[in-house]
């Protein structure tokens, strides 16, 4: 199950942009891994107010988002799937763009986790 977390300035999460964003965030992901994976990805916003959020040791003014997907590590070396975390990486950064517009894209961070097998569950079931 792709889990999906966004670290965005609370300012830049004004009731429009959080339906933009998790729908390209979930198109992105279903475009490179799968369908499979649309009914099931998380999306989560956390909004950080702007006197705590920062770049270069200065306050930043840009939305600048970290995007963190925690996926099975299965996924991103599956054969069905060449070059996923790059593929992911540049999905994920023109979701963001699609929803906050190009002067975000410079700021964009992805951050890719593999869980492996057998560290993670569903349900109480180890899956």
């Amino acid at each position: 199950m792709p889990h999906l977390t966004v670290q965005i300035r609370e300012e830049t999460l004004d009731g429009s942009i959080e339906p933009k964003l998790i729908r390209a965030l979930t198109d992105a992901v279903a475009a490179v891994v799968g369908e499979w994976a649309r009914p099931v990805a998380v999306v989560e916003l956390f909004g950080i107010p702007e006197h705590r959020w920062g770049t270069a040791g200065i306050p930043g003014e840009a939305p600048a988002p970290v995007i963190t997907l925690n996926l099975r590590e299965g996924a991103l070396t599956h054969p069905r799937i060449p070059d996923a975390p790059a593929r992911l990486i540049k999905s994920l950064t023109e979701a963001a763009v699609t929803a906050l517009g190009e002067a975000a894209r410079k700021h964009v961070t992805v951050l890719i986790v593999g869980v492996p097998a057998g560290r993670s569950g569903v349900g109480g079931d180890v899956v």
